[in-house]
């Protein structure tokens, strides 16, 4: 039976299993908004309040279940504001499929109302934002396009997706029927290869892994586990993946991101072999490329990745393996160790590092984070989502908490790599949206402003959050670096901020404030009790900048170092 294209592409999206949608509307596709409302008994549409927390919401939601999160939104603007969630899913290997509608096929090429050319300005690439992009002109075509989207949304490294909607397009009728369900493909490992895995590591004294990136799931987590148990290997997660091996293991090393523990970054050092199971290897992850030197490391490296394109980009390995997760992790689980390894002194004094840097330093101010952190860890459910945006307010969850993850069968970490702001208050609403488990975002003053309004979204389809807003008056992340680079020349930096919890309030959710550390408990208690979300607003002291040391030590040793420079005689 002949329908308009607007219904059929709804159609296609429930028989890829879709089951929520997230966006804003636009008179682009009101096609598409009819059939939305056709397939309501099938399909949730949340519609939110700005096209980036639609576009993280989307993201938030391909990270967490492994299949695309769906964002729809209009032209020119539209497109534009959700360009922030498309770059995230692209750095964070994050499966999604954005939909913009478009200006009729009859006004292209003309600077029409709100015109932009989707092509250029997502380019695919791998310095890109999507994966592929792609418009929809024949909507006969609309399954293929559609299946064709999802493939590419999971397969290899996963990522995002961009389809275009010419309006008129959205209008004609058509007869074609949706395409069974997409699956990702498995790449699995070379048995060759897997056997040199072997070799390599009989060879070695000082192994590491370093897992993380996309495609993982609660099996091949669990059998990434079982591998290092056979081998007594430390493992470290790679920067905002860090639920992929269990932080409670005697085998856990500690998250390889921003902040690293001095000491594991020595060990990443020292090691003279880095099995790089998932991770792409970038900025973040080895400090700058300085971890592991680049094209080719001092370490010998064994690369396992789901994207042969990217195996060998950046870092020359000894050993490049193409495959996903659950294949690589099932392949490796049943090498056969030993009976004797030459390093479990090393495991042991590698975790022994990992257990010493859970020892917090003395800071100024009524609030002990470490403390707070601890409080989260005593009350959340070992099931809860955590979500944050970019500052140096996550460096505290990412630093003291410990996540059980994936080996336990549930995503719990969903952050930006990208080191995007303004992402874990879409991203905690969705997956509250999404999965019903208890959410806590960790946000920041100026990260929480740049999508707070998502706090309405939240109230309107009945999702409930708990944020933790730190608020200590400035952008804390770039004052750091301005303190380092350019000591007492303050610049743009500070904020002057509204009552947080008053905010929170006036949107539905109940809104409190804590100056010191005991007022934080009973608040945490009340707000798990509670139906509504919570905002808990903690007045934090400026001076806390960092986990390791106060602001003013920031400086004060920038200071003295530009006293020394000028102190040096001047030669010839």
């Amino acid at each position: 039976m002949a329908q308009i294209a607007g219904h059929l592409i709804v159609e296609c999206l429930v028989a890829q299993g879709v089951e929520h949608v997230f966006g804003v509307p636009g008179e682009s596709y009101l096609a598409v908004l009819d059939g939305f409302h056709a397939y309501r008994g099938d399909i949730r549409v949340i519609i939110n309040r700005q096209e980036g927390g639609a576009a993280y919401m989307a993201e938030a939601h391909g990270k967490m279940t492994g299949r695309p999160g769906v964002c729809f939104v209009t032209r020119g603007p539209g497109a534009t504001n959700a360009s922030i969630g498309v770059h995230t899913a692209f750095q964070d290997s994050s499966p999604m499929v954005l939909f913009v509608g478009d200006v009729a096929s009859d006004q292209r090429d003309r600077e029409a109302f709100q015109e932009v050319e989707y092509t250029s300005f997502f380019g695919p690439s791998t310095k890109g934002m999507a994966k592929r992009v792609e418009r929809i002109d024949e909507p006969d075509r609309i399954p293929e396009y559609i299946a064709r989207a999802f493939a590419t949304a999971m397969n290899g490294r996963p990522g995002p997706v961009v389809l275009v909607l010419p309006e008129d397009m959205l209008v004609k009728m058509t007869e074609a029927r949706p395409t069974a369900r997409v699956e990702a493909v498995q790449a699995w490992s070379d048995p060759g290869a897997v056997r040199e895995v072997r070799e390599m590591l009989l060879k070695a004294t000082k192994p590491m892994v370093i897992a993380g990136g996309g495609g993982w799931t609660p099996q091949s987590a669990q059998a990434l586990q079982r591998f290092a148990e056979n081998w007594k290997l430390p493992v470290g997660n790679a920067f905002r993946f860090q639920d992929t091996f269990d932080n409670h293991h005697e085998l856990y090393a500690g998250d390889v991101g921003i902040g690293i523990n001095p000491r594991l970054a020595a060990r990443v050092r020292e090691s003279d072999l880095i099995l790089a199971i998932g991770p792409r290897l970038g900025e973040m992850t080895t400090s700058g490329y300085t971890l592991l030197r680049a094209p080719r490391p001092v370490q010998k490296l064994i690369h396992i990745h789901a994207d042969p394109e990217e195996l060998n980009r950046v870092y020359q390995a000894d050993l490049a393996i193409n495959a996903t997760m659950n294949a690589a992790a099932r392949s490796l689980e049943v090498l056969t160790a030993p009976p004797e390894l030459p390093w479990t002194a090393w495991t042991e004094a590698v975790h022994a590092d990992y257990e010493a840097n859970l020892v917090p330093q003395k800071l100024p101010g009524t609030i002990d984070m470490p403390a707070i952190v601890g409080l989260l860890a005593k009350h959340l459910p070992e099931d809860a989502v955590h979500t944050n945006g970019a500052g140096n307010f996550a460096s505290w969850v990412h630093r003291f908490f410990k996540h059980h993850g994936l080996v336990k069968g549930h995503k719990t970490q969903l952050a930006p790599t990208v080191g995007a702001m303004g992402y874990g208050v879409p991203a905690g609403i969705a997956a509250n949206i999404v999965s019903g488990r208890t959410v806590l975002t960790m946000a920041g003053d100026g990260d929480f402003l740049m999508n707070g309004q998502e706090l309405a979204t939240a109230v309107q389809y009945g999702a409930k959050t708990i944020i933790v807003l730190l608020n200590n008056g400035m952008y804390g992340t770039i004052r750091m670096h301005q303190e380092r680079d350019y000591p007492e020349h303050v610049s743009g930096t500070h904020l002057n901020n509204p009552d947080f919890a008053a905010l929170a309030r006036a949107y539905g959710y109940a809104g409190v404030k804590v100056s010191r550390t005991e007022e934080f408990e009973p608040e945490l208690v009340a707000a798990l009790e509670r139906k509504q979300g919570t905002l808990i607003e903690i007045m934090l002291d400026p001076e806390v900048i960092t986990t390791r040391g106060p602001l003013s030590a920031i400086t004060e040793g920038a200071l003295k170092r530009q006293r020394d420079q000028q102190d040096q005689p001047i030669k010839g």
